[in-house]
């Protein structure tokens, strides 16, 4: 792993300064969008425009040279404004830390200036089917000067909004991650993902039929591939990441509807529901559940900071980091999720009215958090604390 450290970073004032406009837009429109399911590409254009996706890109190729701790900031406060949007750009993320990781040379330039004029990435890995990690149905194939790409993904995250597309391949039999143009001809986007929460996430089926790829978007075995890397806490971070933002976006929400709200039962133990200790109970732990949340976030930020600028010589670091994150999602999932139920305690039938659409918070915190099974992880988590076990790392859905 070759390390890259920002000689310049930019400031969190002045990155708020930039983002937190654009970011309340987007807050604007969220609860519209989810009673239309519309998808988000104006959204996405306007984070394009302020280079969003530009981050983690250093100062002198164009970027913001944001630490990581100020990247997953960024994140909350996006998915506070919109949860659809960080779990859409999960893996442009993992995309441009792999170009910091990289040998320096053109090709990585290429990519980073890329990032840094607003060019963003999303994935086709996951398959219907066997779909394991070394057992891709999709295949790239020899032709001419290039390379032919056929197969079907599922879980395309974000790929609607994406310029190009990582898609999981299998080549002669390896595992190999290949780049292409999101409009490429002979790929054709669905927005057919049926799950009751993070509707917005354009995370639909992909199909690839002779979609010619150039040999140098042949990127290696990408992620997920077996041993130990920093991308499996990273990318489940994002998710962690997402749900702090939830938590925040239901602390916000439900407290505006319960300052403005008279009506009250003719038992409460005040005469305005803000006044009431048992509402503002309720609104304490939602409070207190974003403000953990982000704390867990933020201190597992801190160490992959560590781990991807190459300042600690600790070999064990990775290992702790992977334990780490598995085991906050025992915490920050059932937090999340308990503070999001609990919400709608503060009122009475009123409060399920779906022009409220409150119960969006707790169907994309459920959706979100199932994306890495907690019962699986915590299974992990046991079995490394009694036996030392090691830690799996990559995960994947398919038959076995």
């Amino acid at each position: 792993m070759t390390a890259t450290v920002p000689t310049r970073t930019t400031p969190d004032a002045e990155l708020d300064e930039l983002f937190a406009p654009v970011l309340a837009r987007i807050a604007e429109g969220a609860l519209q969008r989810e009673h239309d399911r519309a998808l988000a590409f104006d959204e996405v254009r306007a984070l394009k425009e302020v280079r969003f996706g530009a981050l983690r890109v250093p100062v002198e190729f164009g970027g913001y040279g944001a630490s990581v701790r100020q990247l997953f900031r960024q994140l909350i406060a996006l998915g506070a404004a919109e949860s659809n949007l960080p779990q859409a750009l999960r893996v442009h993320w993992w995309f441009v830390e792999e170009q910091l990781l990289a040998e320096p040379g053109a090709e990585r330039e290429r990519w980073l200036r890329a990032a840094a004029d607003g060019t963003l990435v999303g994935n086709a890995i996951s398959e219907p089917g066997v779909g394991a990690i070394d057992r891709y149905q999709t295949r790239l194939t020899p032709d001419g000067n290039g390379l032919r790409l056929n197969g079907t993904k599922y879980y395309s995250t974000g790929s609607l909004y994406a310029d190009h597309i990582i898609v999981a391949a299998d080549q002669d039999g390896e595992r190999v991650a290949v780049l292409v143009d999101a409009d490429a001809e002979g790929i054709t986007q669905h927005d057919d993902w049926d799950g009751f929460g993070q509707r917005l996430t354009a995370s639909g089926t992909t199909e690839f039929s002779d979609v010619f790829v150039p040999g140098d978007r042949v990127l290696g075995p990408g992620y997920g591939t077996p041993g130990r890397t920093y991308g499996t806490a990273y990318l489940q971070l994002v998710q962690l990441a997402v749900l702090a933002g939830i938590a925040q976006r239901a602390t916000d929400d439900v407290s505006a509807w319960v300052r403005e709200r008279t009506r009250t039962f003719t038992h409460a133990a005040a005469d305005l529901p803000k006044d009431d200790p048992l509402v503002q109970q309720v609104i304490g732990r939602l409070s207190s559940a974003a403000y953990a949340s982000r704390t867990i976030v933020l201190d597992i930020a801190d160490q992959l900071d560590v781990i991807l600028s190459g300042r600690s010589e600790d070999a064990d670091l990775l290992d702790r980091v992977e334990f780490d994150v598995a085991r906050a999602q025992a915490t920050v999932i059932p937090t999340v999720l308990d503070a999001t139920t609990q919400l709608f305690e503060v009122g009475g039938a009123s409060i399920t009215s779906e022009a409220l659409r409150l119960d969006r918070h707790w169907r994309n915190a459920r959706t979100v958090s199932v994306h890495n099974p907690l019962i699986h992880k915590l299974r992990t988590v046991g079995d490394h604390v009694l036996n030392g076990a090691e830690m799996p790392y990559a995960w994947s859905a398919g038959k076995r």
